[in-house]
This record gives structure tokens, C-alpha cells and sequence, in this order.
């Protein structure tokens, strides 16, 4: 009877097995020997894909860009709303693997799916009206909110302790040990509360360049 076949080693076998690896046990835990074991592979057999650790962290990182929905940008919707949606988009990707966001905020580099989302939002911005050196800012200052808002959680940075605010020291947090158990409904809602406050922003910016917002 013939042996069962292993698995094809490939690109995106590899980078699956990596971003999963990442997620779980966070970047300090990928290594190429932890990577070859855990795809059941010798170590050098990777290096006929990747030439480096580095190289698989920033195709782990461009998998993580490519699932950031840019369809807003194609289908016609105002400014606004497309960077909203986008925003909203870009924070869900960053949530499921925030192990990665450290390796993202290095910036675009060469990451192709990170290079088509810097594409798409700049030229989204200079085709509703703002001047290339201002759809660069706002470029840049979305993905510095956005993955500000990845980086940590507010709530989630409070412990579940009452005695931990003692009145006499803390005299506003005597509610701050019930944040820990609201912690997706406090970040959320703080994510949407300053994404409008930036928004709105943009918009009297924009009023003052002369265009309707």
C-alpha cells in the first residue's frame, strides 16, 4: 500500500501556518525551526520559499493587509463614507491578528496587498478633491489611528478588582474594575467615537478648501 503523501509545501501554506502560529503565541514563538515542525517539513525546506524569518513575517504581514475590503473606494461612495468603511474594515483585520500589527506598522515597504491599500486610499482622496500633499496626511494619519486602536485595548488594560481603585487615591475610577467585563463594547465604541471625531475634522477641512463636504 503506497504511504499517505504529505502535503505540499507552498507560499501560502506556509504563511497560513505562520499567521496562525503568530495569533496563538505572538512573534517572539516564529522561528524557522518552530516553523518547519510545525508543517511537519525539514527546516531547509523552507528556504526554497523564503530566504529568511523576516521575509515569512512580512508575507504573514501582507496576508493580514490583503484582507482590508477596499471595494469602497471602487463603488462610487463619497470620501467620508469610504474612509469609515474602509477605517472600520482595516480595524477588523488588525483585531483578528494584533500579533502582527508591530511588523505592519514598519510601513508598506515592498508588501504588495499593503502597497495596493497606500494606492488606493491616496488616489481615493486626490480624485474627491484634496491636494496630493494632503491625501498623504490623511494617508497617514488614518493608518496611525487605526493602528493605534489595535495596538492595546483600553478596557482590557483594567483589572477586575474593586480594591484596586481605592477612593481616597482614584477618586473618578470607581467604576474602572467593571471595564475589563465591557471591553469589546468600550474599545468599539471609543473607535467609532474618535474615527468621527476625525472625520469631522476632515470635513471642515475639506469645506475650507472650497468643496461641499
Amino acid at each position: 500500500m503506497a504511504r499517505p503523501r504529505k502535503p505540499l509545501l507552498s507560499i501560502d501554506r506556509i504563511v497560513a501556518t505562520a499567521r496562525a502560529l503568530v495569533d496563538t503565541e505572538g512573534l517572539a514563538a516564529l522561528s524557522t525551526r518552530r516553523l518547519a515542525a510545525e508543517l511537519g517539513v525539514s527546516g531547509p525546506s523552507l528556504y526554497n520559499h523564503f530566504r529568511t524569518k523576516d521575509e515569512i513575517l512580512e508575507a504573514v504581514a501582507d496576508s493580514v493587509s490583503a484582507q482590508v475590503d477596499l471595494s469602497m473606494f471602487e463603488d462610487g461612495r463619497p470620501w467620508r463614507t469610504a474612509l469609515h468603511d474602509w477605517a472600520v474594515s482595516y480595524r477588523a483585520a488588525l483585531r483578528d491578528h494584533p500579533n502582527i500589527v508591530p511588523v505592519l506598522a514598519r510601513g508598506p515597504g515592498r508588501r504588495p496587498a499593503a502597497l495596493r491599500l497606500a494606492d488606493a486610499v491616496y488616489g481615493a482622496m486626490v480624485e474627491a478633491g484634496w491636494p496630493p500633499s494632503q491625501a498623504t496626511s490623511i494617508g497617514a494619519l488614518m493608518r496611525y489611528f487605526i493602528m493605534g486602536s489595535a495596538l492595546g485595548s483600553f478596557a482590557g488594560g483594567f483589572v477586575d478588582d474593586q480594591s484596586a481603585y481605592d477612593p481616597a487615591d482614584y477618586p473618578h475610577l470607581g467604576q474602572a474594575h467593571l471595564l475589563a467585563d465591557q471591553q469589546e463594547k468600550v474599545d468599539e465604541r471609543a473607535f467609532e467615537t474618535g474615527l468621527a471625531a476625525l472625520l469631522d475634522g476632515l470635513a471642515q477641512q475639506y469645506e475650507r478648501l472650497g468643496r461641499p463636504a
